[in-house]
């Protein structure tokens, strides 16, 4: 038993960067955490960490030991969730991260009703816009929108997401209404930024697919509700997911343009870091997700 919590304790001030941090999440004082990384070092013969009176550093040896460790706590949990999951028990902590956004409005609200339906369940959601390592930062869940880069990551679609061209109808009023994306060059676009810059905007292809046109912002922002916001007050047109603007078009604040050039829909994706021994919390947490998505469309 000291051996294992050795071990979770040196993931987690691995992942967390201080003792204090680690102690913390576990509410015991600093001085028990660096107790136990002693004892591992000296049971191991290597040292681990770098020390110094501000922060820690992972040593060679103890990167690689990281992911080993990492591996084993996963399957050790693993296995025992899925021995709970032949009982029907779903219980334990579950770690969920999404887009910030999408969290807020389509993630967040099905959390209480889902720890309220199972007793002894704790949940944590985390919600930014900055693609986590699910397995490194210790999350058994995450959201993802859009196609998924090839990885080790299990994916179940949960919904389908459309993107749309938008703008306000007095923009629309002043500066006329373009009739294909060629015409992009001649409007204000509002454009979503990134570390790569200003992301294209996706139309249907001539010949099936998609067609990426680099739009020239006149405003670029990495925040998407400040770009809604700024379609919404007339500064220009945006291309954003329907799920971010269908209360606006159907009040009318916001409409629709270059629907004929639509992108084909693509999805919103549960992703995990494996199929193999799913926690019964993980398995029922999707579950939950499709059933309030019901038929692959997003809750108004």
């Amino acid at each position: 038993m000291d051996q294992l919590k050795q071990l979770q304790t040196f993931v987690a001030v691995a992942n967390r960067g201080t003792l204090a941090a680690a102690a913390g999440a576990e509410g015991v004082v600093p001085a028990v955490i660096g107790r136990r990384l002693d004892a591992l070092e000296a049971r191991l013969g290597v040292r681990l960490f770098q020390r110094t009176t501000r922060r820690l550093s992972l040593t060679a040896e103890g990167s690689a030991f990281l992911e080993d460790v990492q591996r084993v706590l996963a399957d050790l949990e693993a296995v025992e969730a899925a021995v709970s999951a032949g009982g029907g028990r779903v219980g334990g902590h579950l770690r969920v991260t999404a887009p910030a956004g999408f969290g807020r409005k389509h993630v967040a609200p099905w959390v209480p009703g889902f720890v309220q339906a199972h007793a002894g369940l704790s949940f944590a959601l985390d919600l930014t816009d900055r693609i986590v390592d699910l397995v490194h930062d210790g999350y058994d869940c995450g959201i993802r929108i859009g196609d998924l880069p090839d990885s080790s990551l299990v994916s179940f679609k949960l919904a389908e997401n459309r993107r749309l061209v938008v703008a306000a109808p007095g923009y629309l009023a002043r500066r006329g209404l373009p009739t294909s994306p060629d015409e992009l060059r001649n409007h204000d676009c509002l454009g979503l930024s990134g570390p790569g810059g200003v992301r294209p905007w996706l139309f249907a292809g001539a010949r099936g697919g998609t067609r990426a046109v680099k739009v020239a912002s006149v405003l670029d922002c990495s925040d998407a509700s400040a770009i809604t916001d700024w379609a919404r007050a007339g500064h220009g047109l945006a291309w954003r997911s329907l799920w971010e603007v269908e209360d606006d078009l159907a009040s009318g604040a916001l409409v629709a343009v270059l629907a004929d050039f639509a992108a084909p829909p693509n999805g919103i994706y549960a992703v995990v870091p494996q199929r193999k021994h799913l926690p019964a919390r993980v398995r029922a947490w999707i579950d939950w997700l499709r059933g309030a998505y019901g038929d692959g469309r997003l809750p108004a």
